[in-house]
């Protein structure tokens, strides 16, 4: 009797979470849509309208035509340092993105050692803001996504098929018409869905790279409309294109999610064969450009950071621990949610996946103008900012730790289930003697990613907060517009190595709690 009364209740408790995810994303949606009093586009809305798709597009693009001859180096060559390199791939996801700017201002900007580079020759300079200053970084912040995701799809091969291409006397190029070419036909539409997705909703971008209004896209405008001109139904009417569009691009990223079609292989380590001759110097070189590009930014914002840390104004500390506070928070949040639906989908309650994924289909800026919409003819925006870009943070990283968690704990139900059941474990001892020692660790990783995700988040927070709660990347985006830069790349560095200490800490915390 107790065990069927926990499992009611644990599918109420899921099918309530599941509702509150989804009345945050549709509610705003609607909520957008009722403030929307003209429903035609004006030129400055087109023009944004047209950059937005526009930068994206290339964005993809070239971030998954890089990736493909780095993705194939790495998976057929192996050096001192492969695993490390491959793993620290991840960083861009949880490098902030005003960061990430700074970074390439550093390289790229007109101080940097490209120009001087070019002036040396007598070039003229390269400007970094405006289309091509957008586009290059995303392709910084989205090409080792990119990689990622079709290195998964050459370690999908399995190795006997390259075993058998060796026996049979195929050359590199038969191989790569027969076995990678299908591959890459089967993970490339995913692979620029997503990545497009991600350009699509960028905003920190194109707030500081963007160089003026002829390189605005709908969620900067969304931002303009509610900060500066208070246009209510303007910033309504954006908000419900922008939703239309990241839900359209939703629904053909799930529907492009295929397989290659290779067929099981036996489990083998994977050895790509790896010619010699001029293939090898290309992949190194491959290799080695990527290094370049990707940690040459990382390695600027310290060198400029270091001396910075004396010119960082006094707030930067309360702007800190309200960003560490609100990155906490959103993880265990994040967390907890998606793991209740996960099980619930694993029980038979399937509707609750497509609930966990609706937050891809807005953004956190289209979520935000929902809630300021609701919010401002009863109280202040200012005194939520920090509790709703809270809830904003946990909900965007919702559908990534749920596609995280869904085939761990599918995994654990099959293994551990009917022991469970029959041992008469359920509630909160089911939950502390099994699932959580045999989720920790995918718990652990997913916590991180989400808090180094939101302590770099820069968006809701734009929208509510005042100077009395404004959080580390929103100072520093504000250092830059005040042209103190030497400030900002300090308060910078102090935001990277506070990221990365949550991703380490979350992540190590799964580690050590995992079952053997």
């Amino acid at each position: 009797m107790a065990s069927r009364t926990g499992a009611i209740t644990a599918r109420a408790t899921a099918a309530f979470l599941g509702l509150t995810v989804a009345a945050l994303t549709l509610g705003s949606a609607a909520l957008t849509a009722g403030h929307a009093t003209d429903w035609s586009l004006g030129p400055a809305d087109g023009a944004a309208l047209r950059f937005t798709l526009v930068q994206a597009a290339l964005s993809a693009l070239l971030s998954c035509l890089l990736a493909i001859p780095l993705a194939r180096a790495l998976a057929r060559r192996r050096f001192v340092g492969h695993l490390l390199l491959i793993r620290l791939l991840a960083a861009p996801f949880l490098l902030p993105v005003v960061v990430a700017v700074l970074g390439l201002l550093a390289v790229f900007g007109r101080a940097g050692p490209i120009n001087a580079a070019l002036g040396a020759f007598g070039l003229p300079p390269l400007s970094i803001f405006g289309l091509h200053g957008v586009v290059l970084a995303h392709v910084f912040l989205n090409l080792p996504l990119a990689t990622r995701m079709i290195l998964q799809g050459w370690q999908s091969i399995p190795a006997e098929r390259f075993r058998l291409a060796l026996t049979l006397g195929m050359p590199p190029s038969a191989q790569l018409r027969h076995l990678e070419w299908p591959m890459l036909r089967a993970v490339l539409p995913g692979a620029l869905a997503t990545v497009f997705l991600l350009c699509l909703t960028s905003f920190a971008v194109a707030l500081t790279l963007g160089g003026g209004p002829r390189a605005s896209t709908i969620e900067l405008s969304i931002y303009q409309a509610l900060r500066f001109e208070f246009d209510l139904g303007r910033a309504a009417l954006l908000a419900v294109l922008q939703f239309a569009l990241c839900a359209a691009v939703t629904l053909v990223t799930l529907r492009l999610a295929t397989g290659a079609g290779f067929g099981p292989g036996l489990g083998r380590a994977l050895h790509v064969p790896a010619p010699v001759g001029w293939r090898r110097l290309l992949d190194g070189g491959v290799i080695v450009i990527a290094c370049v590009f990707l940690l040459g930014p990382l390695i600027a914002v310290v060198l400029r950071g270091l001396p910075g840390l004396a010119e960082m104004p006094l707030g930067i500390w309360q702007a800190l621990m309200r960003s560490l506070v609100v990155a906490i928070a959103s993880a265990l949040l994040a967390c907890t949610i998606a793991l209740t639906l996960a099980l619930a989908v694993v029980r038979g309650e399937t509707w609750l996946e497509l609930t966990a994924m609706l937050p891809l289909s807005a953004s956190g800026l289209v979520i935000g103008t929902g809630l300021f919409l609701a919010v401002h003819p009863v109280i202040s925006p200012e005194t939520l900012a920090l509790p709703v870009t809270l809830a904003v943070n946990a909900a965007m990283a919702l559908p990534y730790l749920f596609r995280l968690l869904l085939p761990e704990t599918r995994a654990l139900v099959a293994d551990y289930g009917r022991l469970s059941d029959s041992l008469g474990l359920s509630g909160l001892a089911r939950l502390r003697l099994v699932t959580l020692p045999r989720l920790a660790r995918p718990l652990g990783f997913g916590a991180g990613l989400a808090a180094a995700l939101s302590m770099g988040d820069l968006g809701v927070i734009a929208l509510f907060a005042s100077e009395r709660s404004e959080t580390l990347p929103l100072l520093i985006q504000r250092l830059m517009g005040a042209y103190r830069m030497q400030a900002a790349a300090g308060a910078a560095l102090v935001l990277v190595v506070a990221s990365f200490a949550l991703f380490w800490a979350f992540d190590r915390w799964g580690a050590s709690r995992a079952a053997p």
